[in-house]
């Protein structure tokens, strides 16, 4: 098959010769790619013109519900990925990473963004800041799409996964994406592409992908643009180092090599739980995707007495790993990506034997099911041991990119910290230990130099994760020589593209620019209590202040028989003389609460569906018995959610009779739609 790339709506086959791309498996050419003949000023062009206005026109709830609509469309159509991508050399069980991964990361995206965003075209971020003395002049933060792309450079080990954890956040912040696959693996990332295409879920010019060479497309760049890389320190050092990215201030996102750690602590002997699980990690991490993960294990240390017995049941659990052709139910591990692949792999553990004994593993000596040892570019697992890590070198600095790990012993956890950070910045280190305060010497020890830190231990064993597989939930990305990225993370990804403005002006008219009620800010106040409005008819800024209640000694003390909740401050004055907080005897201020829901709720059926929630509740003063309190409920946010019923924020006060502040919550209810 002949790669094109998809670009401005349409497929079209680039200039030049065209170059076979072989199986990892057989060796054979399973398709074809060239490069040239792309106009690279208009790909970015189309993104910027056509796809950038479409998306920032929906809400984060429009987006999130196309990546719901296209994870469900891909999900019905895997299987044809699955069969492609066994050319690449993965099993089964990579594809599991690969394929549903990425599109496991898709769902995540559409249920977060509907969950945890708003159903607006810009973010709120943080709270108001006062800036004057007398309230009339405020600031708060807003995050907008930023009106460029983003340009995608994928690596070769995960051709769906990659594409689709950055595509996924991307869209949902509303900004278009030129995606960039590894041309080695690009025809399972073309594929997917196609299937995209063809869903039509995504507004017209939301996704491009070129195949091949980039050509001029870094100078085509803007300071709105962002680029987001992964793949080697060479190769991201070379793109930051572009004149158009230094000088136009291009975001740009690094996620590169990463000779990362797994550490068993001195609890964890042999025999232990977490020594049987530190030993199949490990072997996992070199064979799964044959190694070629960014966050595999390169690098194992454990206390140096227990080293003889890790190098042991490693090699005996990597001695019944069967290597061959992925396509087999029975295989464990594939080939690595390519022959070149293999040479280098090869070179490079040869490079650390000038510091390391090879302990297990025979390249040389290799039994393959299914296919030809040479012709596909199969490997075993290679494992060597590092006698004297503190004074070695190459095997805190190179990393073979392959089925390969270097046992190394420490002597106390200040020396496997020492060793730990030697790695300069990586994605992730986990620590195998059952010892809380070993573990927190570890984490505190390393977290500088650690994008992600796995503590893994018998409670959690059955429903953990693996040291090796970023969740969409959580930063992906690491410090120093992991190139000082972060990706994922749930909604903190969506910051790359977005820009955060700083906006000052009155409570007034920030609150009419942001759709959020500030106080200080006119409010509407009318006969007809707001709980009467319909959703549509719900304005912000409509406010109700209610009349007085007096808090008595009797309504205390029957709360406190009422609940149980017969805290000193509430039941004895004695008990509060000389206190810090309390004047004397002083009211719950779940009472409070109590007492403001009966001053504010309108009892009657009708649009209020139901209060759902409760947030940034402050007690400011605490009140004693005989004083008043009086109640402002103002509506400060609405979301829609459905056809049936929005979401909106009220801001909440309870004041004192003087006019003081007692209590301030944010009140969440269901409004019904008209109609509904």
């Amino acid at each position: 098959m002949r790669l094109e790339s998809y670009v401005q709506g349409r497929w079209i086959a680039p200039g030049g010769d065209w170059t076979g791309i072989r199986s990892a498996v057989t060796g054979a050419v399973v398709a074809e790619v060239a490069g040239g003949g792309l106009a690279m000023g208009e790909v970015l062009d189309h993104a910027r013109r056509v796809g950038g206005p479409a998306l920032r026109r929906l809400t984060f709830h429009q987006r999130a519900e196309m990546l719901k609509r296209l994870a469900a469309f891909l999900n019905e159509r895997r299987d044809g990925l699955y069969a492609l991508s066994h050319q690449t050399g993965a099993t089964r069980t990579d594809n599991l990473i690969d394929i549903d991964g990425g599109i496991g990361t898709l769902f995540v995206y559409a249920s977060k963004g509907r969950r945890e965003l708003p159903n607006a075209t810009f973010l709120i971020d943080g709270a108001v800041e006062p800036l004057s003395r007398g309230g009339s002049f405020v600031g708060r933060h807003v995050m907008t799409p930023r009106h460029g792309c983003a340009v995608h450079i994928n690596a070769f080990n995960f051709p769906c996964w990659g594409l689709l954890e950055k595509l996924a956040p991307a869209i949902l912040a509303g900004m278009p994406v030129v995606t960039k696959p590894a041309t080695i693996t690009a025809y399972v990332a073309h594929a997917l592409v196609r299937l995209i295409a063809e869903s039509g879920i995504l507004p017209a010019g939301a996704l491009q992908c070129v195949v091949g060479p980039t050509g001029d497309l870094l100078d085509h760049l803007t300071g709105q643009d962002v680029v987001s890389f992964t793949g080697s320190a060479e190769t991201a050092q070379r793109l930051q180092r572009h004149p158009v990215i230094a000088r136009e201030a291009v975001h740009f996102v690094a996620e590169r090599d990463s000779l990362n750690a797994a550490i068993l602590a001195p609890d964890a002997g042999p025999g232990s739980p977490e020594f049987d699980l530190y030993v199949k990690e490990v072997a996992k991490e070199m064979t799964v995707k044959a190694g070629q993960k960014c966050t595999a294990i390169r690098r194992a240390l454990a206390p140096r007495e227990h080293v003889p017995a890790v190098i042991e049941a490693l090699s005996r659990r990597l001695a019944g790993v069967k290597i061959g052709d992925p396509a087999r139910e029975d295989v464990r591990m594939g080939p690595v990506v390519g022959l070149a692949q293999r040479r280098d792999v090869l070179a490079r553990v040869e490079a650390l034997r000038a510091e390391a004994e090879l302990v297990f593993g025979d390249p040389a000596r290799l039994a393959v099911e299914g296919a030809d040892a040479e012709a596909g570019a199969f490997l075993p697992p290679l494992l060597l041991h590092c006698a004297d890590p503190l004074r070695a070198r190459q095997v805190h600095s190179l990393e073979a990119f392959g089925p390969v790990c270097t046992v190394m012993g420490y002597d106390g956890l200040d020396e496997a910290a020492t060793l730990a950070n030697r790695g300069e910045g990586s994605l992730v280190a986990s620590l195998y230990t059952h010892d809380p305060a070993a573990a927190a010497d570890l984490v505190f020890g390393i977290g500088a130099y650690h994008g992600r830190l796995v503590v893994l231990d018998r409670d959690c064993a059955r429903e953990q994760t693996g040291h090796g597989s970023p969740m969409p939930h959580m930063t992906h990305g690491g410090p120093g020589r992991a190139g000082g990225g972060e990706e994922l993370g749930g909604v903190r990804a969506l910051h790359h593209y977005l820009q955060r403005t700083a906006l000052q002006g009155s409570p007034a008219m920030l609150s009419r620019i942001t759709g959020s009620w500030i106080k200080g800010a006119p409010e509407d106040i009318r006969p007809e209590h707001p709980f009467r409005c319909h959703f549509e008819d719900l304005e912000i800024g409509r406010s109700f202040h209610s009349a007085e209640r007096v808090i008595t000694l009797e309504d205390i003390e029957h709360f406190a028989e009422f609940t149980g909740d017969t805290f000193y401050a509430h039941m004895s004055e004695e008990a509060t003389k000389g206190h810090p907080f309390f004047p004397g005897r002083v009211a719950h201020g779940y009472l409070l609460l109590s007492f403001a829901a009966g001053l504010f709720v309108d009892p009657d059926p009708g649009p209020v569906l139901a209060n759902y929630g409760l947030d940034s509740l402050r007690f400011l003063k605490p009140l004693q018995p005989g004083e008043a309190i009086r109640v402002r409920l103002t509506a400060k946010e609405k979301s829609p959610r459905n056809p049936q019923y929005g979401e909106v924020r009220w801001d909440v006060e309870i004041r004192t009779a003087a006019g003081e502040t007692a209590a301030t919550y944010e009140l969440l209810t269901m409004n019904a739609m008209r109609g509904s």
